[in-house]
C-alpha cells in the first residue's frame, strides 16, 4: 500500500482542483496511482456534489464582458481563492458571462439558459463541476447595461485574467461622441466607482430610507450640541449636502481630478468627445459581500488531511 503523503494529496489537488479530503481518499482506492485517482475523482465527483452544497462559497471571480454599447456581468463563488485559479473555472465564468449577455443580465434565464457544448443548463452545468473540482460553487447574481449611442465602458479590479476579478464594474455612458474618447472617460469613471462604491448615481435615486437613516442620526447628534432648533437644521442640511457628496456618484470628487466632481469631469470631456454626455447608470460588483466568509488555514487542511483527522 502506498504511503499518502501531504505532497501527493496536494499534487492532485493541483491537477484537480478537487478538494483535500476528495484527494486523498481517492488515493487510498488507487493505491497512491495519480491517474487513477484523478479519473477516480471525475466518476465520483457528481455524487457528492450535493454534499458540498451547505459549504460556504464566498471567493470565486467576477466576470465581464463587454461588446461596445453593451455588456454583462456576473459574481461565480467558489469556496477557495485557489479554485479561482483553475483554468477550467476561469473559463466556466467567462462563458457564464458571455450566456448573461444574451439573456441581458437577467438572472433567472442565466441559470435556465443552455450553457454551450454542454446537454446542461448554466445551473446543472455549475453542479457538475462541482464534483468534478471539488468545492460548492454558484452563481450568485448578474447584470447588464446597454445604450443606444454610445457606450458601455468596463473594469476589472485586482484582473487575474482578462475580464476576470475581484471587483466588476459597468459604466453606461450615452453620447454621439467619439466612440474611443468616449470609451477612455467611460473606464475612468468605471475606475472611481470600484474605488469608491457609490450608493446611486443621482440623489434622486438614493434609497429614501437611507436617506432618511442618515438624517436622523445628524439630527441627534447636532442637539447634542445644545442649539436652538433653526440652528439644528441648519447644521443638519450641511452635513446632508456632505453626506450626498461622498455616496452619490455625481457628486462625489472624481478620483482621477478631486477638484471636478464626476458631473463635471464629464461635463468637460464633451469637448473632447464632440457630444453631450449623459452617465445613464452603472453596475459594481465586489466578490463575496454580503457572505459570511470563515477563515481558511490551508497548510492545517493539507496537515489534516494527511494525518487523517
Amino acid at each position: 500500500m502506498a504511503t499518502i503523503t501531504a505532497g501527493l494529496i496536494k499534487e492532485l489537488r493541483d491537477k484537480t482542483g478537487a478538494g483535500m479530503m476528495d484527494c486523498k481518499a481517492a488515493l487510498k482506492e488507487n493505491d497512491g496511482d495519480l491517474g487513477a485517482a484523478a479519473d477516480w475523482l471525475r466518476t465520483k465527483g457528481i455524487a457528492k456534489a450535493d454534499k458540498k452544497a451547505s459549504r460556504i462559497a464566498a471567493e470565486g471571480l467576477v466576470g465581464v464582458v463587454s461588446s461596445g454599447t453593451s455588456a454583462a456581468m456576473v459574481e461565480v463563488n467558489s469556496e477557495t481563492d485557489f479554485v479561482a485559479r483553475n483554468d477550467d473555472f476561469q473559463e466556466m465564468v467567462r462563458t457564464v458571462a458571455k450566456v448573461a449577455a444574451d439573456n441581458e443580465g437577467d438572472f433567472d434565464r442565466l441559470s435556465k439558459a443552455s450553457y454551450p457544448g454542454s446537454e446542461h443548463n448554466v445551473a446543472g452545468f455549475i453542479k457538475e463541476m462541482v464534483g468534478t473540482i471539488g468545492e460548492n460553487m454558484s452563481a450568485r447574481r448578474s447584470t447588464a447595461l446597454s445604450v443606444d449611442k454610445g457606450i458601455v465602458a468596463s473594469y476589472v479590479h485586482n484582473a487575474i485574467a482578462d475580464g476576470l476579478g475581484k471587483i466588476g464594474v459597468l459604466v453606461a455612458l450615452q453620447s454621439d461622441g467619439d466612440a474611443d474618447k468616449l470609451e477612455a472617460i467611460g473606464k475612468q469613471i468605471a475606475m472611481h466607482v470600484a474605488a469608491t462604491s457609490p450608493l446611486s448615481l443621482s440623489k434622486d435615486d438614493l434609497d429614501p430610507d437611507v436617506v432618511a437613516k442618515e438624517r436622523s442620526i445628524l439630527i441627534e447628534e447636532a442637539k447634542e450640541s445644545g442649539k436652538p432648533e433653526n440652528i439644528i437644521e441648519k447644521m443638519v442640511d450641511g452635513r446632508m449636502h456632505k453626506f450626498f457628496s461622498e455616496v452619490v456618484l455625481l457628486s462625489q470628487s472624481f478620483v482621477i481630478n478631486p477638484d471636478l466632481s464626476v458631473e463635471k469631469a464629464l461635463k468637460e470631456a464633451e469637448e473632447s468627445v464632440g457630444s453631450p454626455i449623459k452617465l445613464v447608470a452603472f453596475e459594481r460588483f465586489a466578490l463575496g459581500e454580503g457572505i459570511e466568509k470563515k477563515e481558511e488555514d490551508f497548510a492545517a487542511e493539507v496537515a489534516a488531511a494527511a494525518s487523517g483527522s
